[in-house]
């Protein structure tokens, strides 16, 4: 089977493996739906200190980030999409479980959008949480120009709290002229080591931004990293952070130890801040690097007005999502995900496009990495199960770089060592060179879904299987 066959093949299949369970409810409910319309063009955006400089970008309705959309939890959305760029593209909703034909995923679920065309995404979710939206077609170019945005799920009982603030973090590419680094794109050298990795730290598209609160407010903080492939150590200062979600996922509440926390490429952390600061006083997010720290955003009191003078005593504990859990992992159906190549690693080959080709002819076609043996996506699933399944995934990393790898359609629990009973739900887990992660999950959404690892350039070049629920 043909490569164009294969994918036309796996599309048209996965249309009619759409579990009532997670389809939309459209027709239901028509005058409930929400619709939030999104067009992809280019544009420009001032994302460098220097407030003269212009840059080109790509993004969603004008903005960058592109708008966030809020939808109440269980309620369908309706997201009719425009391609006004001069390359195909896609929108993938990052975390929320959906329907596998909304999924966005160019080669297994749709079809591309061309330029000039349109997709109507619509879809519920069973889910409340922070997630994300972001192209999925030439990932490692499109998502480098700000093709990304956010979107949040109410919950159907929210928390109290006087602020609900998003914290976009990225890093952009900028060449001497402010402008994006087109030259790099597709750089083989990036995407062999760490991946694409930027010069220029924005949080929300901007350089160091402020976010205006009064003293004494409960603040809560959605932080997401939608760079290529740069981990973001970060730290708030000043205030006591409480760490309420992962990964849209709610957690007992945690307070971090010196407001630290690392977030990998397409992680999100929720957080509460009680701003228990002077009228007048500031405290920043700082992102930690190995030589200095820098400002990412700043989060400055009003210089009068006082909301409070001690924390509310309301819960910050969030509601649980729906998430199926097995209990017993044991007796889980069990598979070994080897993630292999790179710069410095030992893969002499690997199959590709239903071939087997030497690590000379996988540069040429810069496919460097490969999931047990295979690089690129496979014309075979990396397993099929049944809808229910309990399945319990080894993610193997046999090279010399971290892989923040990500799930599609599902959230899954880490298992195995001393951490297993504070083990949380996430979609994207960080696995350190030479290190395995154990990750378990009931395959409850039918249809055909990614596994990738999201340092974007990692993806591009080979690390990518998809498995399948029936």
């Amino acid at each position: 089977m043909t490569m164009m066959n294969r994918r036309k093949f796996l599309i048209a299949s996965s249309a009619g493996v759409v579990s009532a369970a997670f389809s939309s409810p459209l027709l239901a409910a028509t005058s409930r739906i929400q619709s939030h319309p999104l067009v992809a063009s280019a544009g420009v955006a001032n994302i460098t200190s220097d407030p003269e400089i212009e840059t080109g970008v790509w993004q969603y309705n004008g903005v960058t980030p592109g708008p966030t959309i809020r939808v109440k939890q269980g309620e369908p959305v309706s997201i009719p999409f425009e391609n006004r760029l001069d390359q195909p593209t896609t929108v993938h909703w990052h975390g929320p479980r959906i329907a596998n034909n909304m999924d966005g995923v160019p080669g297994l679920t749709q079809p591309v959008v061309e330029p000039g065309k349109t997709f109507h995404y619509q879809f519920t979710s069973r889910d409340a949480g922070t997630f994300w939206y972001h192209t999925h077609n030439r990932t490692w170019e499109q998502l480098a120009r700000g093709l990304y945005g956010v979107l949040i799920v109410e919950e159907r009982a929210p928390i109290r709290i006087d602020q609900d603030l998003v914290c976009v973090v990225d890093d952009w590419l900028i060449d001497d002229q402010g402008k994006i680094d087109d030259e790099s794109f597709g750089n083989l050298h990036d995407w062999a080591h760490s991946g694409r990795l930027g010069n220029v730290l924005t949080v929300n598209g901007a350089h160091q931004p402020v976010f205006q609160v009064r003293s004494g407010e409960r603040i809560r903080l959605r932080v997401l990293n939608v760079a290529n492939a740069r981990i973001m150590p970060l730290r708030v200062k000043g205030v006591k952070a409480t760490a309420i979600a992962i990964d849209g996922q709610p957690i007992t509440p945690e307070v971090l130890t010196k407001g630290e926390f690392t977030l990998a490429p397409a992680q999100r952390i929720d957080l509460v801040l009680d701003m228990l600061l002077a009228p007048g006083q500031q405290t920043e997010i700082e992102f930690i690097g190995r030589r200095k720290n820098l400002i990412a955003a700043t989060l400055k009191c009003h210089p009068t007005e006082v909301r409070r003078t001690r924390p509310l005593e309301a819960s910050i504990e969030l509601p649980q999502n729906p998430l199926p859990s097995s209990g017993d992992w044991s007796r889980a159906t069990r598979f070994q995900l080897s993630m292999e190549g790179g710069a410095m690693g030992r893969m002499q080959g690997a199959e590709y496009n239903g071939q087997w080709m030497g690590i000379r002819d996988l540069i040429k076609e810069k496919k460097i990495w490969a999931l047990n043996g295979i690089a690129g996506l496979p014309e075979k699933p990396f397993f099929s199960v049944r809808r229910g399944t309990s399945v319990v995934v080894d993610l193997e990393n046999q090279n010399a770089w971290p892989h923040a790898m990500h799930v599609h359609g599902h959230h899954f629990r880490e298992i195995g060592g001393s951490k297993e009973g504070k083990s949380v739900w996430r979609d994207t887990v960080l696995v350190e060179p030479g290190k395995t992660r154990r990750i378990a999950f009931v395959a409850d959404n039918p249809g055909k879904w990614l596994i990738h690892c999201h340092m974007i350039e990692h993806h591009a070049g080979g690390m990518v299987t998809w498995f399948e629920v029936i």
